[in-house]
């Protein structure tokens, strides 16, 4: 490899980049990372990091009304934009720190701009002063993903979710478009914190792809939260007028907004990475084509996380980089699992999923035998809050395997991350129901459903 400059060159120090690039560069590889934004990527900056503290921000309005029930007694409460701001950047500006150090101690060579691909050794970096081409065995390339936001009259008026953190001023009225699980988390947090928050869907349910009963519960406990959510709405155009943003729907009706957020999707981001030139192939979403061994059609260049539209999520991006580094770098034997991967949505309240939706396990495992429970938390049998929360469990009736759980509620992200494990290693109902539940809490429910439900 001594023919190189370096013998691994990373383009993207989002999460998937700069564990590929540490971890490399501790087993005496010679490692370059190229990055034009700061370290950390979308989850650090304007993706999981700061979404989770402004969801735990927006928390504190609900916390305030459940204390009345448990006797305090607690003033008028008030809530300072410009400080949670502050916070949040300070604490941000902290984790760019961590991870230029996790890069540096190792001996990873930082190069700040932006890379594109010459060819299937070379890569040119844009700096700000002049621009830099490097040559190396092999390429990564983990450059992520971006919002988009469809082209239609008034488009230019909106804001995606890289925008939200900083805001100015505070939008009173907010208008979120979109029904993945970006748009229901930030309608969730700034209906919390005081915004009056309407948001659109333009299909029949919010969060496709998850289970429908945990749809159907979460639009229930989001519109009793305060949000107006609309199904089967979308935006024709957008205005800007003197009293705000005047946007028109498809059925005509008007809705006047100080932000318009589009949440719509993300896509890979391959802008001016040329792919092209270098001959990697992308798919028609952008991105990049990789085999077993996140190689792209050109072998000495490897793609992942985002970037790669795979399961969009910083831990799976994280467990990509370490199969990658082996593979190229140790003794190849290390692999990455797709099946029963946890996640969880910061919704109010949360939801926290693992396995199979009823759907996908009917589909799969043909009988399949299901336990589900709704009902109020014990912490609101005196808050007078009527939040209530949902947990399912599907099982593979052949097998008795644990196929599915899901859970809408206080924390589930927290309670579904231990039982993930559990259904990893291929629990049985029989385990689950051997388990000694920890009472009282909310997830020794999934260890005391003992009756089927039928519908």
């Amino acid at each position: 490899m001594a023919d190189f400059d370096c013998d691994f060159f990373v383009i993207g120090g989002g999460s998937g980049g700069v564990r590929a690039a540490r971890m490399a560069a501790q087993r005496g590889v010679r490692v370059v990372l190229a990055e034009a934004a700061a370290l950390g990527g979308t989850c650090v900056n304007v993706g999981c990091i700061p979404k989770k503290l402004y969801s735990y921000a927006a928390h504190f309005a609900h916390d305030f009304q459940d204390a009345a029930g448990f006797g305090w007694q607690v003033g008028q409460p008030r809530f300072d934009w410009a400080v949670l701001k502050a916070n949040r950047a300070k604490e941000i500006s902290r984790l760019n720190g961590v991870y230029q150090q996790l890069l540096a101690s190792p001996g990873v060579r930082i190069v700040r701009g932006w890379a594109r691909l010459v060819d299937a050794h070379t890569v040119q970096v844009q700096t700000t002063e002049e621009v830099q081409a490097f040559t190396a065995k092999h390429i990564l390339v983990a450059t992520g993903g971006t919002p988009s936001v469809p082209t239609f009259p008034g488009s230019e008026h909106v804001v995606t979710s890289d925008s939200m953190f900083d805001l100015e001023p505070f939008p009173n009225r907010l208008l979120v478009v979109g029904g993945g699980y970006i748009a229901c988390e930030f309608a969730s947090i700034f209906n919390g914190l005081g915004a009056q928050v309407t948001q659109l869907y333009r299909g029949e349910q919010i969060l496709r792809g998850f289970d429908t009963d945990v749809c159907h519960f979460i639009a229930q406990e989001m519109r009793k939260h305060g949000v107006d959510l609309r199904t089967r709405a979308d935006v024709q155009s957008i205005e800007k007028t003197a009293d705000g943003l005047k946007a028109t729907l498809t059925d005509g009706s008007i809705l006047v907004a100080d932000t318009v957020l589009y949440a719509t999707g993300r896509v890979p981001n391959v802008n001016g990475l040329g792919l092209g030139a270098a001959g990697v192939a992308a798919d028609s979403r952008g991105a990049i084509t990789v085999d077993a061994h996140y190689r792209s059609s050109v072998a000495s260049i490897h793609a992942l996380g985002d970037v790669t539209a795979r399961v969009q999520l910083t831990p799976v991006a994280l467990g990509e980089a370490m199969v990658v580094v082996d593979h190229l770098f140790g003794d190849g034997r290390r692999s990455m699992g797709y099946d029963f991967i946890p996640t969880a949505v910061f919704t109010h309240p949360n939801i926290g999923t693992v396995g199979f939706s009823e759907s996908q396990a009917r589909r799969e495992f043909g009988a399949v035998t299901m336990f589900r429970s709704e009902f109020k938390a014990l912490k609101h049998t005196l808050s007078g809050n009527g939040e209530r929360t949902f947990m399912k469990l599907l099982v593979d009736t052949a097998s008795d395997r644990v196929v599915g759980l899901h859970m809408v509620g206080p924390d589930a992200g927290e309670v579904v991350q231990g039982f993930a494990v559990a259904m990893k290693a291929g629990a049985t109902k029989a385990v689950f129901d051997s388990t000694i539940g920890i009472h009282p809490t909310l997830a020794e429910e999934f260890v005391t459903m003992r009756d089927p439900y039928a519908g």
